[in-house]
């Protein structure tokens, strides 16, 4: 885990539990104070103990009213060092500024700053017994007034980073997602284009064929001209509206011409390229891989190259790839295998490519890291 993850797990940790158990977190805090009031207690055990009771109260609510139970505790230690029981009065003071750095307003804590300094030089002049080390008792007063603000003040900027870090986390995984779906959205239109040139070019054939035929029986005078001629018009209508589908499809104005699609002979023609990049590729095939779809051939072929193109990517130089394709009954299975590095890949375009297009023939697709190497193995199904 990175430094900042660990910061705002552990941030986020706390938090949780400060929500959860605010009176222990409070409690932490009043204990060293009744501690340090100790000796006040032993001294003047009554009067010591109305005093640490009503000092505790404001350290419950500190959080909430951080300037308010300031204010109430200097009030009641002015008042408290008025009567001569103090307990501990400066430390409180300074734990309440502290909450006030940490938590309050920046004009607040300019208050909140001047009454604790002039609230520590009174007791110790005014209150406290005279002695000759006065003034530098006056001065480790202003250092912990100093170090108390400072105290605050880092933890305030510390939560507002770590905040930061939150908000800028749950941004990118925001961001993350949202990419990973225009990712998904767009590899599925892609494959869309693709089928829609399979299926506009099975159209154009079937056209072709119908009024040949229909244009051949007409001159024979046979009673099958019409329907053949009917069977060419809805052909046509059926691939007008194919192309405007597929216009869409591609956001282009121009009509767009439908040619057939790759199959799993262009691998003949897309391996030597790969080869030339530079990753030596052995290729094998098992079954009868001709016979299959041309939409499934499709699929092989696109599953061969996303995943060669992956392999070229995070294999590494010196890196060679295997692929091997093999029909078997209703079912052919796509394995390409390379000896690169076994580092995980990000996530790409092309894995959501091949999941998107193992999904439509029913597929499993394996992609992950094994021994010496990365592996994309796809099984997809011939359809019915």
């Amino acid at each position: 885990m990175s430094t900042q993850g660990w910061l705002v797990d552990r941030q986020a940790r706390l938090r949780a539990f400060d929500r959860r158990h605010q009176w222990i977190t409070d409690t932490l805090v009043a204990v060293p104070i009744v501690l340090f009031s100790i000796p006040n207690l032993i001294e003047d055990p009554l009067s010591a103990t109305i005093a640490t009771l009503v000092l505790l109260p404001p350290l419950y609510w500190r959080r909430r009213y951080p300037f308010r139970a300031f204010l109430a505790t200097a009030a009641i230690e002015l008042i408290e060092g008025l009567l001569d029981v103090g307990v501990g009065a400066g430390v409180i003071l300074l734990v309440m500024l502290f909450g006030v750095a940490s938590r309050g307003s920046w004009r607040a804590l300019a208050w909140a700053s001047g009454i604790t300094v002039a609230q520590l030089l009174a007791e110790i002049y005014l209150f406290g017994p005279i002695t000759p080390n006065r003034t530098l008792t006056s001065l480790l007063a202003l250092g912990a007034t100093v170090a108390a603000i400072a105290s605050g003040v880092a933890v305030r900027t510390r939560r507002a980073y770590l905040i930061a870090l939150e908000d800028r986390a749950a941004r990118l995984e925001i961001e993350r997602d949202q990419q990973a779906r225009l990712a998904v959205a767009e590899e599925r239109a892609r494959v869309a284009r693709e089928m829609h040139d399979i299926v506009g070019h099975h159209v154009s054939v079937i056209v072709g064929l119908a009024d040949g035929s229909a244009a051949l029986a007409t001159s024979r005078q046979e009673q099958t001209a019409e329907p053949l001629r009917l069977i060419g018009e809805t052909g046509r209508q059926a691939l007008a509206e194919l192309r405007r589908v597929l216009g869409v499809l591609r956001e282009e104005d121009a009509d767009p011409q439908l040619s057939p699609q790759p199959g799993i002979d262009d691998l003949d023609r897309l391996l030597p390229s790969v080869r030339a990049a530079g990753l030596p590729v052995t290729y094998s095939t098992s079954g009868e891989l001709h016979t299959l779809g041309k939409g499934l051939q499709l699929a092989v072929y696109r599953i061969v190259q996303e995943a060669l193109t992956n392999t070229l990517k995070h294999a590494g130089r010196s890196a060679s790839a295997t692929v091997t394709l093999a029909a078997c009954e209703a079912e052919v299975r796509v394995r390409v295998l390379d000896n690169g590095r076994a580092i995980p890949a990000p996530p790409s375009h092309g894995l959501l490519g091949i999941r998107e297009r193992a999904t439509m023939y029913g597929g499993v697709v394996t992609a992950g890291p094994v021994e010496n190497g990365w592996l994309v193995d796809v099984v997809l199904k011939e359809p019915s």
